[in-house]
């Protein structure tokens, strides 16, 4: 079943009554961080109180995630082997640079016993992350077979690489199309980083449509304020869904069968138009069954 993944808010671990708000958030995913927003005096704390949130169950049909402290790090092992105990859907592991780093999570996981359906998102936010995003996309198909989503950081590679955080992020567009790409090549999902300003709703809003029609799948969030307008602007309209159910009837009509091409309304429509309808159908259905619960 496809997953919506419009909405992916980080709360900070340390913060007990943030996890406990985070049950209630109209959030696709929650990612429980133990990294950049916890002190290092914290860490411990902010682990026992995840693990005792998710154990708590109430998140509903939210996907939860917990962010782990990069590898090199001195936190980094006991996070994982909390995460592998505490079961989330996956674990986010920061600052990833070569398809070793993600073989070397997988080999930790099995000395866990991890659950196999835990899975592995990979944080892309260094310059050499950038350049190996193909060889590290590649561990989707390879090895344990973990690794599903790529979060971008623009902040961290802003930093790394000295490219100025402006509007329209015109300087990162070309990394951005890169990663993409080599998601898409071994069918790794792909979100969008946060947006600094909480209080630009409009500059968010922006945002979110330029990482929407890059062909990002959702966007990263650091407040509950800028849910609605991610969800909204990551949920297909109505005509566009409609659009797509028309598509996928036309090539089910018997005299269609065997056709590579049909007219609609005026337009030719081939077949790999179908394969598109399909997913956008079912984006539509997947965030229609959130809301029926």
């Amino acid at each position: 079943m496809f997953r919506p993944r419009r909405s992916v808010l980080f709360m900070p671990g340390s913060n007990a009554r943030a996890l406990e708000k985070a049950r209630n958030l109209p959030a696709d995913s929650i990612i429980l961080d133990l990294e950049d927003s916890v002190a290092p005096d914290a860490k411990g704390t902010a682990r026992d109180q995840i693990a005792a949130a998710i154990a708590a169950k109430g998140f509903g049909k939210r996907e939860i995630i917990i962010r782990i402290n990069n590898l090199e790090s001195e936190w980094w092992l006991d996070d994982l082997a909390m995460a592998a105990k505490a079961q989330p859907d996956g674990i986010l592991v920061p600052k990833i640079s070569t398809p070793d780093d993600i073989k070397q999570v997988e080999s930790e996981l099995r000395k866990l016993k991890a659950d196999p359906a835990i899975r592995i998102w990979a944080m892309i936010e260094t310059p050499l992350a950038v350049l190996s995003a193909q060889q590290i996309a590649a561990q989707a198909r390879e090895g344990d077979k973990r690794l599903e989503a790529f979060v971008m950081g623009p902040n961290d590679i802003a930093r790394e690489t000295r490219m100025r955080m402006l509007p329209g992020r015109a300087a990162m567009i070309p990394l951005f199309a890169h990663c993409i790409m080599a998601a898409r090549a071994y069918g790794v999902e792909m979100l969008d980083g946060p947006y600094n300003d909480i209080n630009d709703i409009a500059g968010f809003a922006k945002e979110c449509a330029q990482g929407r029609d890059m062909g990002f799948d959702g966007k990263t969030l650091i407040h509950p304020g800028q849910i609605d307008a991610a969800n909204a602007t990551y949920t297909p309209p109505a005509e566009e869904v409609a659009r797509a159910r028309k598509i996928m009837g036309v090539f089910d009509l018997p005299e269609n069968a065997n056709k590579g091409v049909v007219q609609l309304d005026g337009q030719m429509v081939e077949r790999l138009h179908v394969e598109m309808a399909k997913r956008t159908v079912a984006i539509a259905d997947a965030i229609a069954a959130l809301k029926a619960h």
